[in-house]
């Protein structure tokens, strides 16, 4: 392949990549584990990496959020490296609490553009987010992050022929939500609060078949650039700006020149359209069906989104194992 050559089906050897992070994955639903489950997830998926044809660079990686070296730390190179120049951004497991706590909503994502097109706010840890599906992407203005959400939400429910009351809005349910939650909630608009999962938030804000209107609040800002790939590719919009969490953050980010000023869009957080994203579910949810395992067999449910089309493909795929991964155990 020629390194500048961006092959038309590179999203279906992306889906590999998570559904190989996800087959190990599921094998730790409910089991408490979640530093063993990140870790084998992250093993597989970076073994899945090194037969794809890209020569890879992970943008922001695994590193700060699991506070231990892995194999998708920023600045690694993944990819067999024949092929073209790209920025990859990853989370092996989106909701790892949810996975080994055996809830609904785990998932494996990644998402791939050419070099250099990716934000990189390294070593910003979190971002403010807003984002809506394509039905109120026009709605969306820069405005919208430092206004009352009830300001938002109705630019949203105007844009989406709705009343405010019938919204769903995502958010995270942290402490530092507290008050947007009650801000939301004083709209009439409903509130899906879930512990973690962010990235599979926005994937169901862009997904115009599932009932969430619009993710608020404050998450991870490597989940964000993921979250961005799926929700430019399907045409979707989305504000980001950095967020320091506290004093000592903020002053870091200042040494390192990061702007935690700017807002930026889904154009702005990952530029052009030779962009990928590929999602495989783990545990069941809005989402997927999640991994189900028979004997010498394993069965998911992926979707891959290429933007320059905004074509969404659902997979499902039943892969066969081999000796060394069947559970023999009793």
């Amino acid at each position: 392949m020629n390194k500048q050559t961006i092959s038309p089906n590179l999203g279906l050897d992306l889906v590999r990549v998570t559904e190989a992070a996800a087959f190990v994955a599921g094998r730790w639903m409910g089991r408490g584990d979640e530093k063993q489950a990140n870790k084998e997830a992250i093993n597989a998926m970076a073994r899945a990496f090194e037969t794809l044809p890209i020569d890879g660079r992970i943008v922001i990686g695994e590193e700060k959020r699991l506070a231990v070296s892995t194999p998708l730390d920023s600045g690694k190179n993944v990819g067999n490296g024949n092929g073209p120049a790209m920025d990859v951004v990853v989370d092996a497991i989106d909701g790892t609490a949810l996975l080994t706590q055996g809830l609904p909503g785990a998932i494996s994502v990644a998402g791939i553009a050419p070099r250099n097109s990716m934000w990189a706010p390294y070593p910003a840890t979190h971002m403010e987010k807003i984002i809506v599906g394509a039905d109120a992407a026009n709605a969306l203005v820069p405005e919208c992050l430092d206004a009352p959400a009830a300001w938002t939400l109705a630019l949203v429910a105007r844009a989406k022929n709705k009343a405010v009351r019938d919204l769903v809005v995502f958010v995270l349910n942290r402490p530092r939500h507290r008050h947007l939650i009650e801000e939301i909630q004083a709209t009439g608009a409903r509130v899906m609060a879930l512990s973690q999962g962010d990235i599979g938030g926005a994937l169901m804000v862009a997904s115009h078949d599932i009932n969430v209107d619009i993710l608020m609040g404050t998450g991870g800002v490597s989940e964000g650039i993921v979250a961005a790939c799926a929700v430019k590719s399907l045409r979707g919009g989305m504000l980001g700006r950095v967020i320091p969490m506290d004093e000592a953050e903020a002053e870091v980010l200042k040494d390192s020149q990061v702007d935690c000023t700017t807002i930026l869009t889904q154009e702005e957080i990952v530029a052009g359209c030779d962009i990928y994203f590929a999602a495989t579910g783990i545990t069941r949810g809005a989402l997927f069906a999640g991994v189900h395992y028979q004997g010498t067999k394993v069965e998911a449910e992926s979707i891959v989104v290429r933007c320059q089309t905004g074509t969404r493909r659902i997979v499902q795929v039943e892969h066969f194992l081999h000796e060394s991964e069947i559970d023999t155990s009793p």
